[in-house]
């Protein structure tokens, strides 16, 4: 068993310094930058998009994990490739040619990923898991940070081992949402590999401490 990477969510840092926080990443035991693009539409808020993601991209020592909560994702994919993501995460509700988008995420040369809402069963994912990188379960509901986090997540997170290890797929389960050292462990011994934290390391008083300490949940 490995420790889990750690996704801190930009969408919790200080816009007005995001350099400065993104510097601060940099220096952590992050593994990922996770960022959160919103449209409006397909959640209810708006967050940033590609100059935002470009400009953190310019001071990023650590690969971008980018969480399109947008509808018809497949048109900006090549975009935010271009803007830097290394991981590029579709949710499963916005794409009705799933295959095919993932498919576009392939031939970019990023990793591919999907999200799933918390209403939506993991089973959807049945005939696409082989071909992922990774899935995101999102663990409040998408649009805010900050929110209470669903205790059904485990069981969600079990239900997708179980799918990867019956079809041999390489994915990694990555959980969003309302993650902080209370919950990290038991997720991690759920299945999850990866964890995605926003207000829990940039509001503590030690955001670098924060972050080392998720990454020994294990």
């Amino acid at each position: 068993m490995t420790s889990p990477l750690i996704a801190p969510s930009v969408l919790a840092a200080d816009f007005a310094n995001l350099q400065r926080d993104v510097e601060m990443l940099n220096a952590s035991e992050a593994d990922w930058i996770h960022v959160d693009i919103m449209d409006g539409v397909f959640v209810p808020n708006i967050s940033f998009g590609l100059p935002v993601t470009a400009a953190i991209n310019k001071h990023a020592q650590k690969p971008l994990d980018v969480h399109l909560m947008i509808v018809q994702p497949e048109r900006y994919l090549a975009a935010f490739r271009d803007a830097g993501a290394e991981v590029l995460t579709v949710h499963y509700e916005a794409c009705p040619h799933l295959h095919r988008t993932i498919q576009q995420i392939k031939d970019l040369g990023a990793k591919a990923g999907v999200a799933l809402n918390p209403h939506t069963p993991v089973s959807v994912l049945e005939d696409i898991i082989a071909d992922l990188d990774l899935v995101l379960i999102m663990s409040v509901n998408p649009g805010f940070g900050g929110q209470k986090f669903i205790e059904r997540t485990y069981e969600r997170v079990r239900q997708a081992a179980a799918l990867i290890e019956k079809q041999g797929s390489q994915a990694v389960i990555e959980i969003d949402g309302g993650v902080n050292q209370v919950n990290a462990p038991l997720l991690y011994h759920a299945g999850a590999r990866a964890l995605v934290a926003g207000s829990f390391v940039f509001n503590a008083q030690d955001p670098v401490e924060t972050i080392a300490q998720l990454k020994k949940v294990w």
